[in-house]
């Protein structure tokens, strides 16, 4: 697995995820820009996403679901807020209701993803900035910290197809 941290910051209201992969940054950056390879990733193994809407300009929106092992449908949505091609991303991420529209009853996080080059190949640190203590706390007792880190390990195996 190439997660090297996952750490919980309360006091900043922060998750911050690093990982390390081989690959030059220009391939990582590829598993955000494209959408077929966002979707191979973005969810826990048990959780697999399918992404409807994918454009990653200032302004644009990202929406998918991630379908769970009984079927059932859970979805998201993004809303971009800056890019830098190839090294930095940054959106904000929600919960959506079965019709895709934002649920404005579950909390919001503002995602920082950069990409650097790091011992011959690619550091990923994704950032998620909470708006209060109750929502951090809220998305930890759902498994947003380990659902990230299996998500993210399955990074590897796309990498090396």
């Amino acid at each position: 697995m190439t997660v090297t941290s996952v750490d919980k910051d309360l006091d900043h209201l922060t998750l911050t995820l690093v990982a390390d992969f081989t690959a030059p940054v220009e391939r990582v950056w590829q598993l955000w820009a494209d959408p077929r390879q966002l979707e191979r990733w973005w969810g826990p193994p048990a959780y697999p996403a399918t992404v409807e809407e994918h454009d990653l300009t200032p302004g644009g929106a990202v929406s998918y679901y991630m379908t769970g092992p009984e079927g059932d449908k859970y979805r998201g949505w993004w809303r971009v807020t800056a890019v830098d091609p190839p090294t930095s991303l940054e959106f904000v991420d929600g919960f959506a209701d079965q019709d895709g529209k934002p649920n404005d009853t579950m909390p919001t996080t503002t995602a920082r993803v950069r990409l650097t080059a790091h011992d011959g190949g690619t550091r990923m640190e994704l950032r998620s900035v909470f708006e209060s203590r109750e929502d951090m706390e809220r998305l930890m007792k759902m498994g947003m910290a380990e659902g990230l880190q299996q998500a993210v390990g399955q990074i590897d195996a796309l990498l090396a197809a």
